[in-house]
This record gives C-alpha cells, sequence and structure tokens, in this order.
C-alpha cells in the first residue's frame, strides 16, 4: 500500500520531476532485478531456496521506516533502492521454490495461485490506504506527506507478519539434483530457445517502464488520490482474480499463446492511455490493465520453468530477471524524459511514452509469435522403420544430472539430444533417470519410449509416477557400463 504512492509522494510532496522519478524507479528495478541472477545462481548451488526467500523479505521489512523520515528524494530513493535488493534476493528462489514443489502440468496453476494470493494481499492494503488517505486529508486531488508517512507506519506490521509466516510456516520441497559443473551465470547451458525469448522479453520490457507512471497519468487526467486508489484496488482485483485460471490455460494450450495475448492487448491499453482524455476513461483502462497482468505474470515465470533443465531453474529466473533489470533502467528514464523532458527541453508531453510502449509491445508480440512456436510432433523417419535422429544443428552444453528436461528443444532435435544424454548418465554411473517431454498429444512419448525399447543401453522404462509428471515424463533404468 505504501509502493503504490512513492511516485505521487515524490511529485506531489517533494516537487520532483517526471525525468527523476523515472530514475529512482528505474534504478529499483534494475536493482531488483539483477541481484537475482546471484540469488538464482546461490540458490542452486546451495540446493536451498528458502532461507534466500526469508532474508529478501527481511530486508524489504527492514527498508520501509526510511520512506517515514524522508525529507528529499534521495532518502526516499536509498528507501526505494533497498526495498529492491530484498525483492532481488527473494524472487527467484522463491520462483525456483514453487517450480520444484509442483509437476511440469499444472506449473501454470500453480504461478497462477502464487500471483493471485500476493494481488489479494495488495487488495486488502489499498482498502486501508483508501481508508487512511480519506481520514487524514479527505478528498485532495494531491497526496499530503502526513497521509503517506502515517500508511508506511502502517505497512511495517503486515511485512514483518509476511517474514514470520515464510520463515516457520513453509516447507521447502526436495531440490532436484545440482549439476555436475555447479551453477553458472549467464545463458550457457540453458538451451537456445530461452535465449531466444529472454531477447523477446528485452524488447517488450524496453516499453514496459515502471507502473509510477499510471499513477501520474491517473493524477494528471483529474483523478483524486483516494480514487487512483480505487482504481489501483479494482486493478489489482481483476488481477488476483484472472491470475489463476490464467496459468491453468497456459497449461492447456500453451504458455506461448497466453503470452502473445497479453502483450497484444498490453499495446492496446497503452495506446488507449495515450488517448485518454478523462478520468474516466484512466479508469477502465486501468481495470483492463489488470487482465494483461492476469494474463502474463505467473505465465511468463512457468515458460522460463519449461525452458530449462530443472536443476539450473534458479540461474534461468536469476539470468531472466537480470537482463530484463539492464532494461528497467533505460526503459523508466526515457519515459520521464519523454514526458517531461531534461534539461531546457519540454519533452513530448504524457501522451508520448505510452505510444512508445506500445510499439514495442507488438513489435515483441510479433516476434515472440513467429520465433517461437509450440512444440510439435518431429517430422523426418518413423522412428519403428530404423530411421535415424537428425543432428543437432548447434552444439548443445547439457548439465548430466538424473533428470532431463526436453521442452528447451526443437521437437527434431530431442532424438540426438535423448541419445547423447543416456551416454553421459551412463558414464556419470546413474542408473535410473527421467525424461521429461510432456503430454501434449502423446507424440513424442510414443516416439522416445520406441526408441527406448530398441536400445540396448536402456533395462527398462515406464510413465513417472504422478507426483514426477505422470504421462508427461518417462523413468528410464541403465544397464550399468
Amino acid at each position: 500500500m505504501v509502493l503504490n504512492l512513492v511516485s505521487l509522494f515524490l511529485a506531489n510532496v517533494l516537487g520532483v520531476r517526471a525525468a527523476w522519478i523515472g530514475l529512482v524507479e528505474g534504478v529499483a528495478a534494475s536493482v531488483a532485478s539483477l541481484l537475482q541472477v546471484f540469488s538464482g545462481s546461490l540458490s542452486d548451488r546451495l540446493r536451498r531456496r528458502k532461507a534466500l526467500a526469508v532474508t529478501g523479505y527481511a530486508v524489504s521489512a527492514l527498508s520501509k521506516p526510511l520512506f517515514a523520515v524522508a525529507t528529499g528524494w534521495g532518502t526516499v530513493a536509498a528507501a526505494r533502492w533497498g526495498d529492491r535488493v530484498g525483492k532481488g534476493v527473494r524472487t527467484a528462489p522463491r520462483d525456483a521454490l514453487v517450480a520444484d514443489s509442483i509437476g511440469p502440468g499444472q506449473r501454470g496453476l500453480a504461478f497462477g495461485l502464487h500471483r493471485a494470493a500476493d494481488t489479494g494481499g495488495a487488495v486488502v492494503g489499498l482498502g486501508i490506504a483508501i481508508a487512511v488517505v480519506l481520514a487524514v486529508q479527505g478528498g485532495g486531488l494531491r497526496l499530503h506527506g502526513d497521509a503517506f508517512r502515517t500508511l508506511v507506519w502502517l505497512s511495517l506490521a503486515p511485512a514483518f507478519l509476511g517474514v514470520a509466516i515464510l520463515a516457520f510456516g513453509v516447507r521447502e520441497a526436495p531440490p532436484p539434483p545440482a549439476t555436475a559443473a555447479g551453477p553458472r551465470v549467464g545463458l550457457r547451458g540453458l538451451g537456445r530457445r530461452f535465449g531466444i525469448f529472454l531477447g523477446v522479453s528485452a524488447l517488450f520490457d524496453l516499453g514496459n517502464f515502471s507502473d509510477a507512471f499510471l499513477v501520474l497519468r491517473a493524477q494528471e487526467r483529474g483523478l483524486a488520490v483516494h480514487e487512483i486508489l480505487l482504481v489501483l484496488l479494482g486493478f489489482n482485483a481483476v488481477y488476483a482474480l484472472l491470475s489463476t485460471p490464467a496459468g491453468s490455460l497456459s497449461d492447456r494450450i500453451g504458455r506461448r499463446r497466453v503470452l502473445v495475448a497479453g502483450w497484444l492487448l498490453y499495446a492496446l491499453l497503452y495506446l488507449g492511455f495515450a488517448r485518454a482524455g478523462s478520468g474516466g476513461q484512466v479508469t477502465a483502462l486501468f481495470l483492463a490493465y489488470g487482465a494483461y497482468y492476469g494474463l502474463t505474470a505467473g505465465t511468463a515465470k512457468a515458460y522460463v520453468a519449461d525452458l530449462v533443465p530443472a536443476p539450473l531453474r534458479g540461474t534461468a529466473y536469476g539470468s531472466y530477471h537480470a537482463v530484463l533489470g539492464v532494461i528497467d533502467l533505460p526503459a523508466s528514464l526515457l519515459a520521464g524524459i519523454l514526458w517531461q523532458g531534461a534539461g531546457s527541453w519540454s519533452g513530448l508531453g504524457p501522451a508520448a511514452p505510452f505510444h512508445f510502449g506500445a510499439g514495442c509491445a507488438l513489435a515483441a508480440a510479433v516476434l515472440l509469435a513467429l520465433l517461437l512456436r509450440e512444440p510439435q510432433p518431429a517430422p523426418g523417419p518413423d522412428p519403428e522403420d530404423g530411421g535415424e535422429a537428425p543432428d543437432l544443428e548447434e552444439p548443445v552444453v547439457l548439465p548430466v544430472t538424473e533428470v532431463l528436461d526436453l521442452h528447451g528443444f526443437r521437437p527434431r532435435e530431442v532424438h540426438a539430444v535423448v541419445d547423447a544424454y543416456l551416454d553421459a548418465a551412463r558414464e556419470r554411473g546413474f542408473r535410473e533417470v527421467r525424461l521429461i517431454h510432456g503430454r501434449g498429444k502423446g507424440v513424442q512419448r510414443a516416439q522416445i519410449q520406441r526408441r527406448l525399447a530398441r536400445d540396448p543401453r536402456v533395462e527398462g522404462f515406464a510413465d513417472a509416477p504422478p507426483e514426477h509428471g505422470g504421462g508427461g515424463a518417462t523413468r528410464v533404468w541403465l544397464r550399468p557400463t
């Protein structure tokens, strides 16, 4: 309930220009994202996710009192950046903790449920914020410092309660096996498809500047502070209601399709924000903006888990957020400059950053639709006819563990990857491994199992138990070398 009003506190109480607000928000987002690559990689190496998540939430809680004593934008920036340091420490390990706790067939549902719970808490917080603002300052257009500081002190209780619940009320699932080479920071070993998704996401993020500018746009179009909070409450309610069904939908029809739809919706909504002529139009756009969040926030995280091997999920989430973090600073800084200018230049006006964001989102949606297809049955020789698997078009570095996730490979690459993996697994002395191929229509499962039946290295195989993927994965028992 505090972070939603930071931009208004800076603009209304401290008189900070939009470009500086963009700097504060951009650095905050970048700090959070860049830290996640290290916390995610560390969680892979330690094979412990919860301790890092608890630490991150605690750091964010401890930074909040700085907002209450701030008399200049520097102190606000320190508080905002401290809060984001906590977010950077916790997010990748927390996301990996969620991914480790659920099978691939329900991963979208799990992340959607997590986002729904998180956003449900935001709805309650915003309800409290509305009551406090009306009680302290009434229905004024501009935020008063006393109302903001009262909210800061009230926010400390739920912040520290959340830390305690995570520390003492959550049991960590057994982590996946560690990689032989240990965790890596970067893209090596994470797969070509993950790299493509990361690049396209970076383009989208360039136009996905801080939501602080949406709050400023709402005020610029005439909404009072308590009305902005009501709009944000409605936005979060829509977000919470759609997150779980959208995640479940992505389990059924594919994450890429849901993400493309969400990014196209984003482009349309930002065009609407650019052209909005009244507070009522901004209100309607904000509510629809909750649908964009519901479609994409949990789905994108589930998609990352689908694209990389299980033991490297922490590193993948860290790399994903770190690359986006590099973009967050110029995105928000550029939005502030386009809005209000810098130096003697007065900028292009409040509509300009939203036009730019819509263009980036449209381009990213088109590229995602064209460059990353949903997995389809592999063309080429039928394994039953003795056909050979095609060679890989480029070298692939596989972390050799007891689990191989095949979602990150093109269908025509799968058999060559499995062949190389089985050799490496036997060399490591593994007697049992698991191949994750997904359910789909069952074509890839059937092709893989037909090859396994004819493979002299294989002693036997069967569908995995339900808790390890069921028909979406195959357990393989290997003959000793």
